[in-house]
């Protein structure tokens, strides 16, 4: 190891090294929590925001990394798409979030997470899943999450598994409550290891 990628490396456990900023795709049907999420991340402020309506540049540092997001609109597959197609090329990793109590959405939300999978332009950028929510009644498990979305076998899992050793995309699913603060800190921790 050099003595530079020694010092770097302290630097950044202490939390005084910021690499280039990186550039996520927030992306999940409407309520989801992505825009209170995205607030969370930038200035630790938890209230309830109303439906984004117009595009909107968020930045934050998480883990000596500087991030990048625009909070787009939920205007519909189509719509939404043709909106966020322009970032497609820039993009270093997708954040999705899923209502994990909303059950009459999971078949949305799946065909949601599928359209992304399936753009060429972004084959290889990691994927966090968010299952958000796991707070409220009813809400589904883990295990269930992964079945509607078709997780079973594509997945990465939770450890630090260096990107050289995949055969596929990074891809995993961490169960959260963003209104509890709890759950989505270990998401990033594991998307991290692939934008370093």
């Amino acid at each position: 190891m050099s003595l530079w990628n020694w010092l770097s490396g302290v630097l950044n456990y202490l939390g005084l090294w910021k690499s280039a900023s990186k550039l996520l795709c927030f992306r999940g049907l409407d309520n989801t929590g992505k825009t209170t999420l995205l607030h969370v991340l930038k200035d630790d402020r938890l209230c309830q925001h109303p439906p984004t309506v117009h595009p909107a540049k968020v930045e934050f540092t998480m883990g000596g990394i500087s991030y990048t997001t625009y909070d787009l609109p939920s205007l519909g597959h189509l719509i939404a798409h043709r909106i966020w197609i322009d970032y497609f090329p820039a993009v270093d990793a997708i954040v999705f979030l899923i209502d994990v109590s909303d059950r009459d959405r999971f078949e949305e939300s799946r065909e949601e997470l599928d359209s992304l999978l399936a753009v060429e332009q972004i084959a290889m950028a990691p994927i966090l899943v968010l299952g958000n929510k796991i707070d409220k009644p009813g809400a589904a498990s883990e295990e269930e999450i992964r079945h509607v979305l078709g997780l079973h076998g594509q997945t990465t899992g939770k450890g630090n598994i260096p990107l050289k050793d995949l055969q596929r995309r990074p891809v995993e699913l961490f169960m959260c409550s963003v209104l509890k603060r709890e759950g989505y800190g270990e998401g990033f921790q594991w998307l991290t290891q692939y934008l370093s």
